[in-house]
Formats: C-alpha cells, structure tokens, sequence
C-alpha cells in the first residue's frame, strides 16, 4: 500500500527527531568517555571535550597501575553479590508473587495489603540499622549486601499481575493430573511469565551492581569493598591519590584530578552497556506487558 505524502513526511519527522533524541541521550556518555581518555592539564585548561584535544591513558594506567588488584578484587564482589542477590531475590519474589495470584489462598489479601502498607511507611533508618547490625550481624558481612535487597513490593505485584493472567483452566488442568503448587509453579508458571522475570531479574541485578549504600552502612573492611563502594572511595579521596605520594608509579605519570571521575564512571558502567543492549527489548516488553496486565 502506497503511503501518502503526508505519511511520509511524518514517518520523517518522526525518525529524524528520535534519532536527535537517541543522540542527545548518548553525549553524556560519550562526553564521558572522552574526558576520560584527555589530558589532565588539557581538561583543566580548556574544559570537558567530546573529542579529546590532547589523548591520554594515564588516568587509567593510574586507576590500575595503583589500584588494579583491589579494582579486580572489587569487580569480583559486586559480580557474586549481583549474581547470588538477583538469583536469590528474583526465586523468593516469583514464590511470593505466584503464592499471591492464587485466589484460594487464605489470607492473601492481608498479605497483599501488609506488603503494599510496607511501601508507604516505615520505621526509619535507625531502627532498621540496629535490627541489621545487632541481631542479623549484616556488619562486615557478604550477606549484609544482598539480603536487604531480596524483596521488592513493586516488583512483587509486577510478578503477580503475570502470574493472575495465566488462564485458571490451566491451572485447573494441573491439579487434576497430580501436580501440587510447587510443580505448577515450576513446570507452568515459570516458562509462560519468561518475560516478566527477566524483566524483574534485570531490575534487580541494575540495583545490586548499581549499590554503594550498604557498603556505607556494614562495610569497613576493605577486602568486601563492592565495585561502586571502592570506587566511591577513590572519588572522594582523589586529592590524596593525585599528591603524588601514594606510590613511585603514580609520580612518574600526570596524576588526574577531573578524569578520573569520568574514567571511574567508565568502569563503572562498563559491563553493564555491554550487557544491557542483548536484553533490552525484553525489559521494553516485560514492562509494558506487566502494565497492560496489571
């Protein structure tokens, strides 16, 4: 079917201002990345480039000539704790969020409400350090950085509305072969709402990567430091790492003050870039899925 003029013209604006935006999203980051690959003397002289005028790696010969052990050894922590927390966190939400689409369940109103009462108020930070430090022992511990993150009420209820969705007769169909909840919830329930947990799971693994508030909170050994933790640290002592005392290394290199917030960010949200464009089209669809659904 032949478009008309008028269709074109809007297809072409339409295209022409998604990709203006699409770049407008982008030159943050490309800003970043080549402040992080410029001179420091330039950067300080003549500002932030997209282009570097001067190229530079001493940043990161910096970042992992001094610190390049301790960066791998972070890069492992927050590695374990994004794969042990997701998994862990996206197996006790699904349990839950399917338990609740049952509509026999006693009770499961309450639950529901109780859950949702959880978003709106809470005790504060106090008691919640106390309880987490005195009774769970969470302070210099692994667990300490993946179990207050194992349940999020909105991912919940995202999880439930896929769950509801599946047709009763199924359901129904299961009970009457044999099947108790746990083999419908693992053998039907899991393989139709594929998308809706991915879609959860990938929200859940940006927040433990992305998590630096609860190495504030438990950690002070430095050998449990997460990636962003570490990282934070190096920002917020950059003055200290750029004296030029820190090693012999670091004296024989311009030190960088303003790059190595941009190189820090690099490694940073690294993996994460690489990872995120392979999966995106599924979080796309489980969101709007969820939402329709819900």
């Amino acid at each position: 079917m032949k478009k008309s003029l008028s269709d074109r013209i809007f297809v072409f604006l339409a295209y022409t201002f998604l990709a203006l935006f699409a770049l407008f999203c982008l030159y943050p980051l490309l800003l970043t990345l080549g402040v992080s690959l410029s001179d420091e003397n330039t950067v300080a002289v003549k500002g932030y480039s997209l282009i570097p005028e001067k190229f530079s790696l001493d940043t990161y010969k910096y970042l992992f000539i001094n610190s390049g052990q301790r960066i791998i050894r972070s890069y492992g922590i927050t590695i374990f704790v994004t794969t042990a927390g997701t998994l862990s966190a996206l197996l006790i939400t699904a349990m839950m969020a399917f338990a609740l689409s049952i509509k026999t369940l006693k009770y499961r109103n309450i639950i529901a409400a109780y859950s949702n009462f959880t978003i709106i108020f809470s005790a504060g930070m106090i008691p919640w350090y106390i309880v987490c430090v005195n009774y769970l022992h969470f302070s210099n511990n692994i667990l300490g950085l993946i179990c207050p993150y194992l349940l999020s009420v909105w991912n919940l209820f995202l999880l439930r509305s896929y769950f509801q969705a599946i047709p009763d007769s199924i359901i129904e169909s299961a009970k009457i072969d044999g099947a108790n909840y746990f083999q419908i919830f693992a053998g039907i329930a899991v393989p139709l709402t594929s998308t809706g947990l991915l879609t959860v799971g990938m929200m859940y693994a940006l927040q433990y990567w992305n998590d630096w508030w609860l190495s504030v909170m438990f950690i002070t050994k430095r050998d449990l430091f997460p990636l962003q933790y570490y990282l934070f640290n190096i920002m917020s002592n950059v003055q200290a790492l750029t004296s030029g005392r820190v090693s012999n290394i670091g004296s024989k290199i311009s030190l960088p003050t303003e790059t190595v917030k941009m190189a820090v960010t690099v490694v940073a949200i690294g993996p994460i870039i690489f990872i995120y464009p392979f999966i995106q089209r599924y979080f796309v669809k489980g969101i709007m899925a969820g939402a329709v659904k819900g």
